[in-house]
C-alpha cells in the first residue's frame, strides 16, 4: 500500500515506514502530522476521487529538521558597477510515515 501526499506545494509518493523530507512544517520533533492524500493505492484498489478520499488519512511523525545544499548566486549588470551576491539554504522536516488508512 502506498499513497501520494501533498505538502508544501509538492506531491510525494510514500509508503508506511518510509522517511520523507518535506518543506519545513514548523512543529516540534516527535509531533504527529497529518497529510492530505491525493491518491491511495492498495493492490488493485485505487482511491483518487474526493468522495473516496474523504475518509483516507496519512499520518507521520516528525523525526528531525535537515538543511539542503547551499545555493550561491550572483547577479550583475554590465557597465554600471551593479553586482549582488546571494545565498540560500532550504530547511526541511524529516518525517517518518507511521500509518496509511483508506477509511
Amino acid at each position: 500500500m502506498y499513497a501520494v501526499i501533498a505538502s508544501g506545494g509538492k506531491q510525494e509518493k510514500v509508503a508506511q515506514g518510509e522517511t520523507v523530507k518535506v518543506e519545513l512544517l514548523g512543529v516540534d520533533n516527535g509531533a504527529e502530522v497529518k497529510f492530505t492524500p491525493v491518491l491511495v493505492v492498495d493492490g488493485n484498489d485505487v482511491l483518487s476521487t474526493p468522495d473516496q478520499l474523504k475518509n483516507a488519512s496519512v499520518v507521520g511523525r516528525v523525526i528531525a529538521t535537515a538543511k539542503g545544499p547551499k545555493i550561491d548566486g550572483f547577479t550583475y549588470k554590465r557597465r554600471t558597477n551593479q553586482r549582488r551576491r546571494y545565498g540560500h539554504r532550504q530547511q526541511y522536516s524529516v518525517v517518518e510515515i507511521t500509518s496509511i488508512a483508506k477509511g
